[in-house]
């Protein structure tokens, strides 16, 4: 399984991408983050499905690239899920007569030259996408039911890239204590807008633990400090000497 998050704010562009690859009961690291910077080109694609297919689908873009010129996001979408659709008509049979479904789904970043501003889409297995605009500041794609539920109290169109960024993290962090197959180290790029530079860095565990543990700490203390009076009408209802906290 995987965990990928793309997160748009006014400020720019958050994206975190763990690596652990799950095949039966073995595990290996894998990157699953692409960045392209080139002159006012400034684009990050993550991806969660088949291996080979997003392998595939990576190398015959990256020829494309190299090729065609692009000046607006929508085209470098287009041209990728181009590609994820050529993977398809050349292997998807195959994938699925040996049992496999033909899945991948790409987050992708960044701004081109033309772009009144940067930019975030979802792309689907059938080449098809979405934007995400300030309605929807994020999108998850793989492990995804843990941790929604701190982005969607906290970010909103006006979150700084700061507090994002420690959202995503705190976000990825549920997801990886409540599955075993989102894991360490994470890859995380950052776009600032109109800037045309993308900042990335590795986190392995051990960067990051301490920030994991206060978190929780944080967590059971804030549990504490909600008040209880509400349950008090439940709690009558028992044997008091039952009850502790």
């Amino acid at each position: 399984m995987t965990y990928c998050l793309g997160i748009k704010v006014r400020e720019g562009l958050v994206g975190i991408a763990d690596t652990r690859i799950t095949s039966g009961s073995d595990t290996s690291v894998k990157i699953k983050m692409l960045t392209i910077q080139k002159d006012r080109f400034s684009i990050f694609i993550m991806t969660s499905g088949l291996r080979s297919i997003r392998d595939k689908a990576i190398v015959y873009f990256k020829e494309l690239i190299e090729k065609d010129e692009y000046n607006k996001m929508f085209m470098v979408v287009n041209a990728f899920g181009g590609q994820v659709r050529k993977v398809a008509h050349e292997d998807k049979t195959y994938l699925e007569k040996a049992g496999f479904k033909f899945d991948l789904f790409t987050i992708i970043g960044g701004q081109l030259k033309d772009d009144e501003e940067h930019k975030l889409f979802l792309l689907y297995p059938e080449g098809n996408w979405v934007e995400l605009g300030y309605g929807a500041p994020f999108v998850i794609i793989g492990n995804s039911g843990h941790g929604k539920a701190i982005l969607n109290r906290i970010l909103d169109e006006d979150t700084s890239m700061r507090i994002a960024l420690k959202t995503g993290f705190l976000s990825f962090d549920s997801t990886r204590v409540s599955s075993n197959n989102v894991d360490f180290p994470i890859d995380v790029v950052l776009y600032k807008r109109d800037q045309f530079v993308m900042a990335e860095n590795r986190y392995e565990k051990k960067d990051l633990e301490d920030v994991s543990d206060l978190w929780e700490k944080e967590l059971k203390s804030a549990l504490k400090n909600i008040p209880e009076d509400w349950m008090e009408v439940t709690l009558k209802k028992l044997n008091p000497k039952n009850i502790t906290e």
